[in-house]
């Protein structure tokens, strides 16, 4: 059913309301511009082709833009076009807001698809909000958010870790060494993870973050030699992750014994580092290249079709692909005339559909998205065998880590 102007002008009046109550991100003055105009709907697509997280971004660039293909090859949105605007913010959170600017104020993106880090998400963040349009952000993260302004496809704590970390501890053992990238993601990950240690007995034996792009491990890697934890989780990013690998393989150590257990690595890094360099190493995510659907392989032989069969997709490309999707439904219950960010954000709470993960679900309370928790075990092939599967989709809890905190729909709640 299409959503009409009346419903859209009660909604803009629930917006003055939110603004009252102190919501100050619901911002309306925007909601008259005409964002379907001549038969085109313009998004920005704002992931960094170059940069130390260029690695791993460029495919998410690549997962956005062959679904836009694919929706206007279908006919497009009601007969409308989707015009994606590329923009490259170099891996930089400064120029990522610079760049959300333009999409928003001078391109008149109704959308905007971006961001691998919650660094260049924060950076971006205000500007969406003071401008009330929407940003579509496909990476796993750190939870703890609650924005009316952002669709988050990608998986929370939760979601990653409330099977993995009890399986870890029951097959490996209970002393472990945490790293991570110096930045947001990594500490609050860690934070809910030493949560979920604590009460299973275990013990964080170091804890240990490195600055963004960081390639000299020897010395991280000497510690884990000689600590000799029973498992080693990682929340590096980027080209880090290939570093680290390559000289954790370098110095001998063992992943039968000492595994590294990751939120981060994909097939995207195991590509570029090599699968002997992997190979044994773990990672908790929705999905993996391997799984075996109908919706999966489709997806896999389109992207490999339209990028090169050497290509590989992985736990952040697909939601990048499906999140596309999930907007083209959206958009496509709502009148030329009424595609708004506000109609747009009305229209995609609670869609249901079949990505390549399995059915996924857009939660109206949050607009975080319920997926299909799994692990996998990196190969030397540079697949991963998938070892667990959750029996069912689990439901993003953002805030878990903080139980006192919950995200409703209007807005962060105190409870």
């Amino acid at each position: 059913m299409k959503i009409n102007r009346r419903s859209f002008v009660k909604g803009t009046a629930a917006a003055g309301a939110f603004t009252a109550a102190g919501f100050p991100h619901i911002w309306i003055k925007d909601s008259s511009l005409a964002y379907a105009a001549g038969g085109e709907i313009k998004v920005g697509v704002l992931f960094s082709l170059t940069g130390t997280t260029g690695i791993i971004e460029e495919s998410l660039n690549k997962a956005t833009i062959m679904a836009i293909e694919e929706v206007n090859a279908a006919g497009g949105i009601n007969g409308m076009k989707i015009v994606p605007i590329v923009e490259d913010p170099a891996s930089d959170p400064a120029t990522f807001a610079e760049k959300a600017r333009k999409l928003v104020l001078s391109d008149k993106c109704v959308s905007v698809f971006g961001s691998y880090t919650s660094a260049s998400r924060k950076a971006v963040l205000p500007v969406f909000e003071k401008r009330n349009n929407l940003y579509w952000y496909p990476t796993l993260y750190e939870g703890r958010e609650c924005s009316k302004n952002v669709i988050y496809t990608g998986a929370v704590p939760n979601q990653q870790q409330d099977e993995f970390i009890p399986w870890l501890v029951e097959k490996f053992g209970k002393r472990w060494s945490l790293i991570g990238s110096n930045y947001i993601y990594p500490k609050e990950e860690n934070n809910y993870c030493k949560l979920l240690l604590a009460g299973l007995g275990a013990e964080v034996i170091r804890e240990e973050y490195v600055p963004l792009g960081h390639s000299e491990f020897s010395s991280v890697v000497n510690k884990f030699s000689s600590e000799k934890p029973d498992v080693i989780f990682s929340t590096v990013v980027g080209d880090s992750v290939v570093a680290l690998h390559r000289q954790y393989r370098a110095a001998g150590l063992d992943p039968a014994n000492m595994p590294m257990a990751s939120l981060t690595t994909s097939e995207n890094e195991v590509a570029a580092m090599g699968g002997d360099a992997a190979a044994g190493h773990f990672t908790s995510a929705p999905y993996f290249q391997v799984w075996d659907s109908p919706e999966n392989h489709k997806f896999v032989d389109a992207y490999r079709s339209r990028w090169g069969a050497d290509k590989v997709t992985h736990f952040v490309s697909e939601p990048c692909y499906f999140q596309v999707k999930m907007f083209a439904e959206a958009c496509s219950k709502l009148a030329a005339s009424d595609i708004n960010p506000n109609n747009i954000r009305e229209a995609v709470k609670g869609i249901e559909m079949i990505a390549p993960q399995g059915k996924v679900r857009l939660d109206p309370a949050t607009l975080h998205t319920y997926l299909w928790p799994k692990i996998g075990q990196c190969k030397s092939d540079g697949q991963f065998e998938i070892i667990k599967q959750s029996p069912t989709w689990l439901e993003p809890v953002p805030y878990k880590a903080y139980p006192n905190q919950t995200c409703t729909e209007q807005g962060l709640k105190e409870v």
